[in-house]
């Protein structure tokens, strides 16, 4: 089979959650560009509105949706009209997720120091959340038979990490836990569940941390390809999992780091 058709996507309609930035904004990128009509899911109504604007003037099926996915009956509602108004979800991306803070190398990241309002407000984010989305996502792929939801973890969901927060470590090693579970429920419906397990990458999370230049030479010393990756990195494997090419990938975390978890 050529490669056109393992990585066809045209027509497809695919829900990413966090898309107006950083990854989420690749994740819709690739999709767009590839002929899927994406619904681009995002708190900034500002920066989804240019983003979307941006990709429809280049001609890619596009809308967008404001949406914080903290709030669970707005999230399950936007994914359910996306689902009836365009009859088909062949693909969702529960991608959105903050920061918990650096991690215990500091003193406000140490364990004692632990913010319960902050842990509260990450866990609803980063694990309710993409439960929600998971669960959204489920009813109407089952009913089709078919499907594809990718979920956004992290390195630090699959091995201690310093430079994060007890919340970030915990939540996206939930989310990796879930995806094993729900890969397991939806295998007989001919629905994958898998999660991207990035390693560094330029993004706004943290309020772009990674663009200090301290910051960005701390994190590029912990990966063995001495350097942070560009969101652009991200997408060969977003494509792969959405599109018929992933089509026995499931249950998986897979980690794309530059090295990191490789020793």
């Amino acid at each position: 089979m050529k490669a056109a058709d393992l990585f066809d996507v045209s027509g497809h309609v695919a829900f990413v959650t966090g898309a107006a930035s950083g990854l989420g904004l690749a994740m819709a990128e690739v999709m767009a560009d590839n002929g899927a009509h994406v619904v681009m899911a995002d708190i900034d109504p500002e920066t989804l509105e240019r983003h979307t604007g941006r990709f429809a003037a280049a001609g890619a099926s596009v809308e967008g949706v404001v949406l914080d996915v903290a709030d669970l009956a707005a999230l399950r509602a936007a994914i359910d009209a996306v689902a009836e108004s365009r009859g088909r979800l062949d693909a969702v991306f529960a991608n959105a997720g903050i920061s918990a803070g650096p991690g215990y190398l500091t003193e406000v990241g140490k364990i004692d120091a632990v913010d319960p309002a902050k842990w509260d407000e990450v866990v609803q984010v980063n694990l309710t959340s993409v439960f929600a989305t998971v669960q959204a996502a489920a009813r109407h792929m089952k009913r089709q038979k078919s499907g594809r939801i990718v979920v956004t973890a992290s390195i630090a969901g699959l091995q201690a990490e310093t430079m994060v927060g007890y919340a970030y470590v915990a939540t996206k090693t939930g989310v990796v836990g879930l995806v094993r579970q729900a890969a397991m429920e939806l295998a007989p419906h001919n629905v994958t569940v898998n999660a991207i397990a990035p390693g560094p990458f330029f993004t706004n999370i943290a309020g772009g941390r990674l663009n200090d230049p301290e910051v960005a030479a701390a994190f590029s010393g912990m990966v063995p390809m001495g350097r942070i990756a560009d969101t652009a990195e991200l997408q060969g494997l977003a494509l792969l999992l959405a599109s018929p090419a992933g089509s026995f990938i499931t249950g998986t975390a897979i980690p794309i780091d530059g090295g990191c978890t490789a020793g």
